[in-house]
Parts: structure tokens; sequence; C-alpha cells
């Protein structure tokens, strides 16, 4: 089945990869709909009375998966019987081999397109680079300390812009129906390599530090965080520290006709706008 795409609706519309996809495609003339707890149309998981006004009209949609992997599969046939035929889902590289501890919403969201009977195309990114300066470390950045579980393990960490971009073309082009795409950056990174490079960039001190994952989760909850997110953040770096996600790939280049953008470039960009200061 192909689908013409004539409005997209965007979820997460407000988050890194939603609103850089938001902007890609409205400058590309693509008419779109940026959908979030706070963004221009109202969507709420946790709300299903804000599902149906977020689908109307629309005919093609990134999805961010749900927390609950309940919810996934309701959503999905609902937007299929609004008459939405293509899905581009964003899901996590490793996925299906991490403890399901983590993101368990991400794989129920892989199933409900997989089993909606319209278009849908899965991408699987690592580890963004704006983790470092959009939140999740970034404060530890800025107070001089990292401290993580992970190893010497490297990582081929992704821009955001280019996860943005894979999707756009996936959301407006034909010919990657039924198809999982991982995606990474052009080299892998240790973090303690990534934090150093940073640091330079930033032209100050900032360390990296090695921890167990009993410390981790001690340092986790010592900050506020739930037992629940501790155990999410512990499961995904031990399947990073297995190597599942260890190797780049050409997926970008492939897409894109383009490199993807290097962890050097957005380190000194980010700095540039005192991320780190």
């Amino acid at each position: 089945m192909t689908t013409a795409t004539n409005e997209i609706l965007v979820l997460g519309g407000t988050g890194k990869t939603g609103r850089r996809l938001v902007r890609t495609l409205r400058a590309a003339g693509r008419r779109v709909r940026a959908a979030s707890r706070s963004g221009e149309v109202r969507f709420d998981w946790a709300q299903p009375t804000t599902w149906q006004p977020a689908v109307a009209e629309a005919s093609a949609v990134y999805l961010m998966a749900p927390e609950d992997p309940a919810l996934a599969d309701d959503f999905v046939s609902r937007a299929v019987k609004a008459g939405v035929g293509r899905f581009v889902a964003l899901s996590g590289r490793g996925i299906d081999r991490i403890d399901q501890d983590f993101a368990p919403g991400m794989l129920a969201a892989e199933q409900a397109v997989r089993d909606s009977g319209a278009e849908w195309t899965i991408i699987r990114p690592n580890n963004f680079n704006q983790n470092f300066d959009e939140d999740l470390w970034r404060q530890p950045l800025v107070e001089g300390r990292l401290a993580l579980p992970m190893g010497a393990t490297p990582e081929p960490f992704i821009d955001a812009q280019d996860i943005a971009d894979v999707a756009a073309a996936l959301l407006t082009s034909d010919g990657h129906h039924g198809q999982v795409y991982e995606l990474s950056g052009p080299r892998a990174l240790t973090f303690g390599s990534a934090v150093a490079m940073i640091a330079e960039a930033a032209g100050r001190s900032i360390r990296y530090l090695e921890l167990t994952p009993k410390e981790y989760r001690a340092e986790l909850l010592a900050q506020g965080h739930s037992e629940a997110t501790a155990t999410a953040l512990n499961a995904m770096f031990a399947g990073m520290r297995a190597g599942y996600l260890a190797e780049p790939t050409d997926t970008v280049r492939r897409i894109l006709g383009r490199d993807p953008i290097d962890f050097g470039t957005y380190a000194a960009e980010a700095a540039a706008r005192g991320m780190w200061s």
C-alpha cells in the first residue's frame, strides 16, 4: 500500500528528535502536526481522549513509544482507523537484546506497527549526542563529573538531527516499508573519550568516573530517582557494556547520501553555545 503523506503527525513534537523533525519537514514544505503535552497539538499518552483529535486527518505518524506498553496497540489501531497509512516508530538500538526492564514500551510500539496493516519502518538509534547537553548527562558535566557504569565498551553516539533527517526521509518517500534500520554516528567512542572531547571543547576540567552498577544505582537513588528508573538505566548500561550497540552502521549514509554528524563537530557547536559552562 502506498500512502500519500499529506499531513504528518509528530508525537513528541517538542522533544529532542521530534522538534528537529518538525523543523526539517516544514522546511521541506510538508504539513506537520507537532504533538505533545505542551505542543501545538495536545497529546498525552495518559489521556486517550487526546489521541483522536491528534490523529484526525493525519496520514503518517512519527511514533514515540509510550512508557506503558499496554497503550501502543490501542493507539496504533485507532490511528489506522482514522486514516493513518504510514508509521515511523522510534525505538532503540539493541532493544530486542537488552533486558526488558528497559523501555518495554519500545518493543510494544514496534509490534503494534508491525501488526497494524499500514506501512511501517522502525528506527533504532544509538544514544544521542544531545543526551550530553539537553538533559540526562548535562548537569553532571556542568558540575565537572560524569559517573556511569559503562566500562571500556565504546558507543557510536548519533546526533538527533541525523535521526530527524532519516525519519523525514522515511515519512515522505517510498521503499522503506517493513524495514528496521539501526542508526549510529560515524565512530565509536568510550564515554571517557567523549567526556574528554567535551572538556576540551568547553575549555574546562570535566572528568569521567567509572562506577559499578551497584554504585550507579545508589547515586541515582540519592539524586531522587525511583527504583524503577535505576533498574531501567542499569539494564540499558548492561546491554551497552555487552557490546550490542558498539559497532557503527552505515545506515545514515545509505538513506541520506551523506555522513552522519561527528561527535567532535557536535561537541564544538554545543560548547560554543555555552551548554557546559
